[in-house]
């Protein structure tokens, strides 16, 4: 049998509305779904397409199948939600078909497609806390050893970025949220504006702006992310917002016609 193709996709916040067309367009084009089973229910309502779910746990699994299913001839999206090159799938499956031998010139195409991130669907749901550098910290010590993610996070918060923490707490883990609050403490004044975002653009999405003192410990977990402010972030009406650097802002006179595109200036963005 022929060789098949690997697209490594990212779901983005819910696997539809927040989709990449890219994304979309490979899942269509694919043959079989490998990725966690809560991700897969997310595609169900509009995806028919041969599922191959897992568990919570089996990534390894999940990359193995996937990889082997391309070696038969499927076309195979081994997907992850937000992106599957930022804490997802990705890296596994590239390190996995490097120990394997797979080389380009002689088997099946891979390619990464990118979805919105967990960070930026959290981010534009608060208004635009990343404004200026950040720095993002996993806080999940399954992978890696808490006394380095402790360094980072003294190291990010000394040195003023804005913090995104992925992977705040679960049910069996509670103490690193809260250490890691101590210690952004010891850089940060406890009036430090906060946002967390819960669930961004499901049905059950909660949008909390507070600050580091504040810190709700007991309504956060996997589902969450958390951005704390730089010394520069400040809440803006309804907005958490740090400054890109452009000097005082002048409101200027404000004229409530629409204008055109041409008129509206460049893009800018990252």
């Amino acid at each position: 049998m022929g060789y098949g193709s690997l697209n490594i996709i990212g779901l983005g916040p819910d696997g539809d509305q927040h989709l990449t067309l890219a994304a979309r367009a490979a899942l269509e084009q694919s043959t079989v779904v490998v990725g966690y089973e809560g991700y897969l229910r997310q595609l169900a309502p509009w995806l028919r397409r041969a599922f191959r779910p897992f568990p919570i746990g089996a990534e390894r699994e999940r990359v193995l199948a996937a990889i082997a299913l391309a070696r038969g001839g499927a076309r195979v999206a081994l997907v992850s939600s937000g992106d599957a090159g930022i804490y997802g799938l990705a890296s596994l499956a590239l390190e996995t078909l490097a120990a394997q031998g797979w080389e380009a010139e002689r088997e099946f195409p891979v390619a990464v497609l990118p979805g919105v991130s967990a960070l930026s669907a959290a981010a534009a749901l608060l208004g635009a806390p990343l404004g200026h550098d950040f720095a993002v910290v996993s806080l999940s010590d399954l992978l890696t050893p808490w006394p380095v993610i402790a360094r980072r996070l003294a190291a990010a918060a000394a040195a003023d970025f804005v913090l995104v923490l992925y992977n705040p707490a679960s049910r069996g883990r509670c103490t690193q949220l809260t250490e890691a609050r101590d210690l952004l403490l010891a850089h940060r004044a406890p009036d430090t504006a906060v946002g967390v975002v819960r669930n961004a653009y499901r049905p059950e999405q909660r949008v909390l702006r507070t600050t580091l003192g504040a810190l709700p410990l007991d309504e956060i977990d996997m589902l969450t992310t958390v951005v704390v402010g730089a010394s520069t972030t400040r809440p803006l009406g309804p907005w958490l917002v740090t400054p890109r650097g452009y000097g005082t802002v002048q409101a200027g006179p404000v004229d409530r016609t629409p204008s055109s595109p041409s008129a509206r200036g460049e893009r800018d963005g990252g």
